[in-house]
């Protein structure tokens, strides 16, 4: 909080269910630091001693354990994951009752914590379908029905909350940090916009609907969506599997990130990479191949590496997940190994553990 130059959105504050200002906690960082959402150690120390809640946000981006926790994590179930700490002071609430839009692991770390927990309102909610659209609802809920569970977590305790569950919960006597283990699960509705992208191919679907009619009218409008829904069935059973799979794969690729690398250890063990160098494909890399006549493709995040056809062999052994070394390359020479291997370093899609 004091020492990282740590910024909003990656901190926030709230009390009693209300989100703080940023302005309440922030301030710039004096000389060459000037940018103003900065952490002001002080705002937040005065904050946290009038009961409000801080949360650091995204800490599977910035605190070294959770990320490579998190990045392991989420290279193991397939879905993206995301990590919060709550430290809420003595006998304080953060947040009201409210509901999730992804999978929750709650971890006590400190302190103990009060946790009700109601059913939800809305049942397997998406991102568009936070619980601010339906706060009457989990307000009644949380106020009229008898928890689910009323229990306290002690330091060591994991709790697991489903998306939609309502949850609120208190500090006791102490202060209370926690983590919050988000899962962002890909859902059958991300399957059907993946779906409806692929059918704007289809012509007849972007035909304009006719002019100087009442398209409001259902009748005027029966025949136009009764040929819309035909035309659309036949879209979508013409698509195949692998083209959905390229596009949730894109998905997950834009919504992930791999294990953190040194930049300059990945330079330093390009340089001096020999053949019995052991090498290994850089943990929760997310990476296509493709061979075509200019060569065999790798295609990351945000470019794409070419290498010549003859490596292809050598890159599926890269890519395995298994450690190897530049001589266990195949359908190279020893040069040819280790200049595939050296380009693999270098774009960071190898590492030397």
């Amino acid at each position: 909080m004091s020492e990282r130059g740590l910024r909003t959105p990656f901190l926030r504050m709230a009390k009693e269910g209300d989100v703080l200002p940023a302005a309440r906690f922030t301030r710039g960082g004096g000389a060459g630091a000037s940018i103003g959402d900065q952490a002001a150690d002080d705002r937040i120390l005065s904050r946290l001693d009038d009961g409000a809640t801080l949360v650091l946000q995204a800490l599977h981006r910035s605190w070294p354990p959770l990320v490579r926790f998190g990045s392991a994590l989420s290279d193991e179930l397939g879905h993206p994951v995301q990590i919060n700490a709550y430290i809420t002071p003595p006998e304080n609430r953060g947040f009201a009752p409210h509901y999730d839009v992804h999978d929750v692991f709650v971890l006590q770390v400190s302190g103990r914590k009060r946790w009700r927990i109601h059913a939800p309102v809305v049942t397997d909610p998406l991102a568009d379908q936070p619980w601010e659209k339906s706060r009457a609802a989990v307000s009644a809920r949380a106020a009229d029905d008898e928890p689910l569970i009323d229990t306290v977590l002690e330091p060591g305790d994991a709790l697991y909350l489903p998306r939609g569950t309502i949850h609120a919960a208190e500090a006791l006597g102490e202060t209370s940090i926690h983590l919050t283990v988000g899962v962002h699960p890909l859902t059958r509705y991300d399957l059907v916009r993946h779906l409806l992208t692929l059918a704007e191919a289809d012509p007849q679907l972007r035909t304009s609907l006719p002019m100087g009619v009442d398209l409001g009218d259902p009748d005027t409008l029966a025949p136009f969506l009764a040929e819309t829904v035909a035309a659309l069935r036949d879209q979508l059973d013409a698509q195949s599997a692998a083209a959905v799979a390229r596009r949730v794969a894109d998905d997950l690729m834009s919504r992930t990130r791999p294990a953190p690398v040194g930049p300059l250890a990945q330079l330093e063990a390009a340089r001096s990479l020999r053949l019995d160098t052991v090498l290994r494909r850089r943990p929760g890399l997310r990476v296509r191949t493709a061979e075509s006549d200019d060569g065999v493709r790798l295609e990351l995040l945000d470019r794409s590496i070419t290498l010549p056809s003859a490596a292809a062999d050598a890159v599926k052994t890269a890519l395995s997940g298994a450690d190897f070394t530049p001589a266990e390359l195949p359908g190279l020479d020893d040069d040819g190994r280790l200049v595939v291997a050296r380009r693999l370093l270098r774009e960071a899609v190898l590492v030397a553990p």
